[in-house]
């Protein structure tokens, strides 16, 4: 009979374990196991981005959407990574502090170019009229003069990499001409050509005005929201008056009129399209520094002439363009309201025709765009406007009439 050994040793070794109480037992323990670990690591907060010092798009990115910016250029943050609390004209790089010294050099010459100028115009201040062409003469030579003066201030600081950083951090002063200089390259790179193609598509040339050259920086904003060139905009966020940011470029304060006009309502009877003045307002100082222009603040008695409109396009009909003209008055010349009030109309008003009786210049412009949506019943009601209840069709083209042809002439 064989031995019943192999049988039975495993079932030994199973009572054994079951009888050791270790086996039965669990440990407890107070450690996370790894997967616990790398779990706990992953839900941990995010590291704080500083605006200062971020330098990659993903950071960037990952900054604006908590709503935060970062501060001045890519390059300038990636440099303050490396040399921390080190001011910027004190960076350990000798060839940029080679460059420095070189810069320095011409600056002093620009100086002395600088006085030296101003010493010529002092001089021709006190020329007589009469050996230099008379007042005109006298006059345009010295606005010259002036001109080239300006020139050479830019021309001092243009290259200094401190001023370069002021302006990129945001914190130049208007006041001075090199910042005004680099505000308006910047906008010209970019902003400029945008609004000039939008004029241009839209047809604001030569629908409005034949001709249009900006050289002032106009944003729009209702309320919160900030408005691009051309954008469409719902009809119960333009039902409020909006906000303008005007940038100056060139030094002093101007007076300016602004000019809301809608330059696509329907005349139904003319079948064509005809202009309305959505807000009129004239005698506004502006500078270069003073640049917000609420038109709420704006005084009833003595600035505003046709007051906030709300924009609007009947049912049916094509978007309406809306064009907000920033205009120069001449020689700072205050304008009659009351005698604007009795004459200037909303309906039908032409700018062109303006522009020619007062001898205003158009230096900035702005353009949204509005249709008939959810809100614009409601809209017109609300501000007493007739026609929210009419809807526009297009009229079918006549057919004409057909004449049969000869059949011999295919026998």
């Amino acid at each position: 009979m064989s031995n019943p050994t192999y049988t039975i040793k495993p079932a030994l070794r199973c009572l054994r374990r079951s009888q050791n109480p270790l086996h039965r037992l669990r440990s407890i323990t107070t450690t996370a196991s790894q997967y616990q670990e790398a779990a706990l690591r992953s839900t941990s907060a995010p590291p704080v981005l500083d605006p200062n010092l971020v330098s990659t798009r993903k950071e960037e990115q990952q900054l604006l959407s908590t709503g935060v910016s970062p501060i001045g250029s890519r390059r300038r943050r990636a440099a303050l990574q490396s040399t921390s609390n080190i001011p910027f004209e004190q960076l350990p790089y000798q060839c940029f502090q080679e460059a420095r010294k070189i810069l320095q050099i011409d600056r002093e010459e620009k100086l002395q170019q600088i006085e030296e100028e101003r010493r010529r115009i002092a001089k021709a201040e006190a020329l007589d009229p009469a050996k230099c062409g008379g007042d005109a003469g006298k006059k345009g030579k010295l606005v010259a003069m002036h001109k080239y003066l300006e020139q050479l201030k830019v021309l001092a600081d243009v290259n200094d990499p401190l001023i370069k950083k002021r302006f990129e951090d945001g914190l130049g002063d208007m006041n001075r001409p090199i910042y005004r200089y680099l505000a308006d390259r910047k906008w010209r790179e970019y902003k400029r050509l945008v609004m000039m193609q939008r004029i241009s598509q839209m047809h604001i040339v030569p629908d409005v005005l034949p001709h249009l050259d900006p050289i002032a920086e106009v944003s729009l904003a209702f309320g919160r929201r900030n408005v691009q060139p051309g954008e469409f905009v719902d009809s119960r966020v333009s039902e409020t008056s909006p906000r303008l940011n005007v940038q100056l470029f060139d030094k002093g304060e101007k007076l300016v009129t602004l000019v809301v006009l809608d330059s696509d309502v329907p005349n139904v009877e003319r079948d064509t399209f005809g202009y309305r003045c959505h807000f009129l307002a004239i005698n506004i100082p502006l500078s270069p520094t003073t640049t917000s222009l609420p038109f709420s603040v704006l005084s009833k008695e003595s600035q505003v002439v046709l007051p906030w409109l709300p924009p609007h396009a009947q049912k049916g009909s094509p978007y309406h363009r809306l064009s907000i003209f920033v205009l120069q008055q001449p020689d700072e010349k205050v304008l009659d309201v009351e005698a604007m009030r009795t004459k200037e109309e909303r309906h039908g008003f032409n700018l062109r025709s303006f522009n020619d009786r007062h001898l205003v210049k158009p230096i900035g412009v702005h353009l949204f765009r509005t249709i008939w949506d959810e809100g614009t019943e409601g809209v017109m009601k609300r501000a007493g406007l007739e026609g929210a209840n009419i809807e526009l069709r297009r009229k079918k083209p006549e057919a004409l009439p057909y004449k049969k042809k000869d059949g011999a002439r295919y026998r």
